[in-house]
């Protein structure tokens, strides 16, 4: 046990990313009934969707579990609302300040987290008295801070500027990662890309097999001018690309991306029109297949216990 396992009333430190068309009621349900804490990713749900994913959730688990909800969110009142009144005890938000809904929030008994992306921004989320902080690396898939700091730089420096539970994310995937960020002050971790390529996933299997052959170097972090993100190799990337290249503006970029293309890319599976997001990490998943949440969790777990104990037999 640790503040991460007693905060969430779970058994292992393991919290599941709240990814947008990936994390729905069956992924998160599956990481709670494996021990960890299993999150619906509101981000890409329209309200109505949103309630049914939790109460499908709240059907196929009787463990914790929670809801990631950007801040940014064009209905954030509404959305609040709804996870409360829907019993929802623990809420991860991110891309904003936390300052607004904390308070709210705890009035009305729910834990709240807030994912950071510098430890500037973790002194901020403690002053407004969030419960817990995600540090993220940008390693990470999908959107990024603007900081592009690695996951190994900045756990140390949040866990030197705050006191709270602090959970590591961004390129964790193994059980040996998960050793490596506790040694830095973590004491728990947060994996997106690893569960977003699981059985359970909302994801397209295309979109998953096609993240199961990356190589290093396939994913990068482009559009910077909006919000930093980390796209997959293929023709989208390639277009942002070739407009960053030649001095695109905010407006250019945006309607290149337009309306839909994570959608289309990541739960639709067109690999040619769509926005691929995936982290950095993806590649050491090369080769492995489509596996079921329990396995994983189950391969998280020994090979954390492995390493711990190799550890503590060698000599430094």
């Amino acid at each position: 046990m640790n503040r991460i396992t007693s905060l969430f009333g779970i058994t292992y430190p393991i919290v599941q990313g709240g990814m947008v068309w990936c994390s729905g009621w069956r992924l998160a349900a599956a990481v709670s009934n494996a021990g960890g804490l299993g999150l619906i990713g509101a981000g890409s749900m329209h309200p109505d969707t949103l309630r049914e994913h939790i109460r499908k959730c709240k059907a196929a688990t009787s463990k914790p579990f929670g809801v990631n909800l950007p801040l940014m969110y064009p209905q954030i009142d509404e959305v609040m609302q709804l996870v409360v009144d829907e019993g929802v005890k623990i809420v991860f938000t991110s891309a904003g300040s936390p300052k607004k809904w904390t308070g709210w929030l705890h009035e009305r008994g729910v834990t709240v987290v807030h994912v950071v992306s510098s430890s500037r921004f973790a002194q901020k989320a403690e002053e407004a008295g969030v419960d817990a902080v995600v540090a993220e690396g940008f390693e990470a898939g999908g959107h990024n801070g603007r900081e592009e700091t690695t996951t190994l730089c900045l756990i140390p420096a949040v866990r030197r500027a705050t006191s709270l539970p602090l959970i590591a994310a961004g390129g964790i995937a193994t059980g040996e990662s998960m050793l490596a960020v506790q040694a830095l002050g973590a004491e728990g971790v947060q994996i997106g890309t690893r569960f977003a390529l699981t059985a359970e996933s909302s994801a397209s299997d295309v979109f998953k097999n096609y993240c199961l052959q990356l190589e290093e170097g396939d994913t990068r972090l482009l559009l910077k001018k909006l919000a930093p993100t980390r796209l997959v190799k293929g023709k989208f990337l390639d277009a942002v690309s070739a407009a960053e290249a030649s001095g695109a503006t905010e407006e250019q970029l945006r309607e290149l991306l337009g309306k839909g293309r994570a959608k289309r890319g990541i739960f639709e599976g067109d690999l040619d029109e769509g926005e691929l997001e995936i982290g950095q990490i993806a590649s050491l998943l090369r080769g492995r297949g489509i596996q079921p949440v329990a396995e994983v969790m189950e391969e998280l777990v020994q090979a954390y216990e492995k390493g711990r104990e190799a550890l503590l037999q060698s000599k430094l």
